[in-house]
């Protein structure tokens, strides 16, 4: 549970406002709920209840009524009923005149449920922190500051006096730019230049159309957009590292908004958490098939999906976690999706009979669509399909060992299950106890990887290369891009270095066993 003082931080000022507050800012905020003079009048311990059918003196009912009940605080438009409030022992809190009800509530209910999720340390810590370094970059830069996503919507602002702009004042009240000054901002080209990179953007004073001097600086990750910092100036002239410092806020700024981005929602976050739980064993079969309205006794299977690395990271993992439950909820409602160690998991439940070629069609799709739509190259991984929900686990550690095999190269294509590269899994199982294992090492092949390492690394890939075409030196030679007398010097060159004698069965078999650490 939240505390009123948590959710004004997130709403603050000219938004929502505090008239009186009889039991102190640090009341529990358990829900957020709308009343109507016209409908019962009940509120429950911890509400904050949204009065939305009356103003001023008319809301004393609402208020005495929420008060009885052991509500937390009332909003009310216009609110003048102080005394009312205080007598009823709940906190009252004014809306501005024009601000939108459904805006009050989504922030509102945004911040209590992540509380009730557990997540208030992730969402909405996120939400004060932006507001927190709203008011920083303020007190540098001598204005005031708001900060909105790439839809234009107000995410956080700093405190503000009697100085506010028409641009800034119907922003903060509406949650979003108006639409007739947000046409001027794209004609006179803003927009495009904070889209266009780093960099202070100047926009001059505009009196006739109630719009003070302002700068602004584009949020980035990397080259996608994520936001924009507007600084008003004030009664104040903008103090002279003013853009210093806006330019240093909009770096602060990227990982944050990456992050207010990423979160799960707590509906979401709980489902993570379910097959998170499943597959590392801490929750059992019976009670997440229960939770997702699932059949523990069918087959199930679990697919796994490694992004490449790239500057942003983190922000296309999310997305694509979005599009793996798009995907994988219209095969299976009952699916669950998963960021398990950097990859992202799969579970689709209550499998039919026969549903390899679907599952692996799903597979393909996934990976093009995310190719096509989000830029990153995606690989995909199907473990093998359990006869139970329980045996989840072993499905998951099939994918992992696929992905790993797809990772060391030896696989052209995107998606693949481990019947495809059931012999490079094997063998790299069988070269990680080699390498885990110095004792059964050939002393003679270790002393040749030294030798090539210190002349040049020639030796080592012409052996590989000649094993791997059994001998044909002459295709040796085509994957080595050298002539084939080349490959038969380096071959016996390598022969008389290690004396390992390459015409013993055994002894080729180790060579290329080893030769692959």
């Amino acid at each position: 549970m939240t505390s009123l003082r948590h959710v004004l931080a997130t709403l603050g000022e000219p938004l929502v406002e505090v008239v009186v507050a009889p039991h102190g800012l640090g009341v529990p905020v358990g829900d957020v709920v709308i009343l109507d003079p016209e409908d019962p009048l009940e509120a429950s311990p911890g509400d904050l209840v949204l009065v939305i059918g009356a103003r001023g003196r008319a809301a004393a009912p609402a208020i005495r009524a929420a008060g009885r009940g052991g509500a937390a605080a009332v909003a009310v438009k216009g609110a003048t009923g102080a005394d009312v409030a205080a007598d009823a022992g709940v906190a009252l809190l004014t809306v501005g005149a024009e601000a939108r009800w459904e805006q009050v509530e989504s922030l509102a209910r945004g911040v209590v449920e992540a509380a009730r999720a557990g997540g208030e340390a992730a969402s909405g810590e996120v939400l004060g922190d932006l507001f927190a370094l709203a008011q920083t970059i303020a007190t540098l830069t001598g204005g005031l500051v708001s900060i909105e996503d790439t839809a234009n919507r107000v995410l956080a602002y700093s405190r503000a006096g009697d100085e506010v702009d028409e641009l800034r004042r119907l922003s903060i009240l509406g949650r979003e730019g108006p639409e007739r000054y947000l046409a001027m901002l794209r004609e006179w080209g803003v927009y495009q230049r904070l889209r266009a990179g780093e960099g202070i953007v100047r926009i001059d004073e505009r009196p006739e159309l109630g719009i003070r001097r302002r700068i602004a600086a584009g949020i980035h990750a990397g080259k996608q957009p994520l936001g924009t910092i507007w600084v008003q100036e004030g009664a104040q002239p903008l103090t002279e590292r003013a853009e210093t410092a806006l330019l240093g806020a909009s770096r602060t700024l990227a990982p944050r908004l990456i992050r207010a981005r990423t979160l799960p929602s707590p509906e979401l976050r709980l489902r993570e958490d379910l097959l998170a739980s499943l597959l590392e064993g801490r929750l059992d079969a019976e009670s997440v098939a229960d939770d997702i309205g699932a059949d523990p006794a069918r087959p199930a299977q679990v697919l796994a999906f490694s992004l490449d690395r790239s500057d942003n990271r983190q922000l296309r993992r999310a997305e694509l976690v979005h599009l793996i439950a798009v995907h994988t909820a219209a095969y299976r409602r009952s699916a669950l999706v998963s960021v398990i160690g950097g990859r992202v998991y799969a579970l689709l439940p209550d499998l039919p009979e026969h549903s390899d070629a679907a599952v692996l069609a799903l597979a393909r799709e996934i990976v093009g669509t995310a190719r096509r739509h989000l830029d990153v190259p995606v690989r995909a991984a199907l473990g093998g399909v359990v006869p139970r929900l329980s045996a989840a686990a072993a499905s998951r550690g099939d994918a992992d060992r696929v992905l790993a095999a797809m990772a060391r190269g030896r696989w052209p294509a995107d998606v693949a299950s481990l019947a495809d590269v059931r012999a490079e899994v094997l063998l790299s199982e069988v070269l990680g106890f080699l390498g885990a294992e110095p004792r059964i090492r050939d002393p003679r092949l270790t002393a040749l990887v030294e030798h090539d390492a210190e002349h040049g690394g020639i030796l080592v890939p012409a052996v590989l290369a000649w094993l791997d075409a059994f001998g044909d030196v002459r295709a040796a030679a085509r994957v080595l891009n050298i002539h084939p007398n080349t490959v038969r010097y380096r071959v016996r060159r390598a022969a008389e270095v290690s004396e390992v004698d390459f015409a013993d069965p055994a002894q080729r078999i180790l060579t290329q066993l080893q030769l692959r650490l």
